[in-house]
């Protein structure tokens, strides 16, 4: 599903939908679009997109045709999901230790809107650390 979402080409691109976007979220989705788990993920966004398209503007970026942010955001694993919000990057404490990035496939529309609207509600009053509706801590047990 990713031609579905809008792909950012350069870094240019990427800078520029972060810091023109006023009154939205800005979720970009880094990887590539023949990942596995960025499929995944691709496909929940796509589901979501419509549905938070008032307060979230969803874009994709190919981490291999624009590095530029690689060494900056930690763009080591397959797929990974941020959040900006009036060109400030806006961190989600999921219980995993990680509060920059999501960095798995969350398959459930739901918990993909609840994850995106409480981003939205925390940075619009403020909040550069917003805590995530549901705790990812126990998502892998061993």
């Amino acid at each position: 599903m990713s031609y579905m979402l809008q792909h950012l080409h350069n870094g240019y691109q990427v800078d520029q939908g972060i810091v023109t976007e006023e009154d939205r979220v800005v979720v970009i989705r880094f990887g590539h679009d023949w990942d596995p788990t960025c499929m995944a993920m691709d496909e929940t966004l796509y589901r979501v997109a419509e549905k938070v398209k008032n307060y979230a503007a969803i874009y994709l970026v190919d981490i291999t045709e624009v590095p530029d942010f690689n060494k900056m955001y930690e763009l080591y694993d397959p797929c990974t999901l941020m959040f900006f919000y009036r060109n400030k990057h806006i961190m989600i404490d999921l219980g995993t230790g990680n509060n920059n990035k999501i960095n798995w496939a969350i398959k459930d529309s739901q918990e993909m809107i609840d994850i995106v609207e409480t981003v939205y509600r925390g940075a619009r009053k403020g909040r550069g650390l917003v805590v995530s509706p549901k705790d990812y801590s126990t998502k892998y047990r061993y």
